[in-house]
């Protein structure tokens, strides 16, 4: 194994918490310890290391997918630095030390994960993907290759909804794999006119727009108001809020930290 060194501190535990707390997620399985991810036809370890996490097979191609998957476009320490201002999430940081969000390495996967968990619980969605993990994507050793966009173009709407997609989210996820769209050059955009062309395509509204920002991109200023769990972890840690998109300006320019430190701080913390 080669290690990969990361700004510390680093939570390698915390910051995979994703990919197991709403079931095993196949195509970023955790298995003895580590998460396993197949990057091209390899399948890819990585766990725990001082300094950083040991990843094999280790090469440019692993580095990209792994530096996704550990967030590392995020900028931490100028989010602390912003923090100390503001008690909540000077508190969250203080209390999640070295948690680093976690992003879909892929843009294509990054929306079928949100089409799949639109309007059910995320235990839900993760089953039903995992069953479509299964049926299209390529077996590594312990972990599956999420289905690549061509194959899936190729299902019906009947095979995906055997999977336990809906007839819409059947018609979604295939319309997004047969349109047009290049989904690999949407990170070269800003951040209103991504979301206009994702929003053109059936089945992706803003809520989706929006997790497509802040899960693959990273961008900065993405703030899912629309989401059902950010509502929730907001009126923990501050009240009913009547306009949630206006109070994510206070986050500026952290928003996205600060939903996932939000998020994350409602499920392994207690709000004071």
């Amino acid at each position: 194994m080669a290690l990969l060194a990361l700004p510390q501190p680093f939570d390698f535990e915390l910051s995979t918490d994703r990919f197991r707390v709403f079931g095993p997620d196949l195509a970023n399985l955790w298995h003895e310890g580590g998460l396993h991810r197949v990057v091209g036809r390899r399948e890819v370890r990585i766990e725990a290391a001082a300094g950083g996490v040991d990843v094999e097979p280790f090469d440019a191609d692993s580095e990209a997918v792994v530096r996704a998957l550990l967030g590392l476009a995020f900028d931490l320490d100028a989010f602390y630095d912003f923090a100390q201002s503001e008690p909540v999430l000077a508190r969250l940081v203080s209390g999640l030390p070295g948690f680093r969000p976690p992003l879909a390495p892929d843009p294509f996967e990054s929306l079928v994960t949100s089409i799949s968990a639109q309007q059910v619980s995320l235990f839900a969605a993760f089953a039903v993907r995992n069953r479509f993990v299964e049926r299209y994507g390529e077996r590594g050793v312990e972990a599956y290759a999420f289905p690549t966009r061509e194959r899936v173009a190729e299902a019906s709407a009947e095979d995906l909804r055997s999977l336990g997609f809906s007839r819409r989210k059947a018609e979604y996820v295939l319309g997004v794999a047969r349109s047009e769209l290049d989904l690999y050059g949407l990170a070269e955009l800003p951040d209103a006119e991504i979301q206009a062309r994702l929003t053109a395509l059936a089945g992706i509204g803003e809520w989706t727009a929006d997790w497509f920002l802040a899960r693959h991109l990273a961008r900065p200023r993405a703030w899912p108001a629309g989401d059902l769990g950010v509502r929730k972890a907001v009126a923990a840690f501050y009240g009913e809020v009547a306009d949630l998109r206006a109070f994510g300006e206070r986050f500026a320019p952290f928003e996205n930290l600060s939903a996932h430190y939000l998020l994350t701080g409602l499920r392994v913390m207690l709000p004071a």
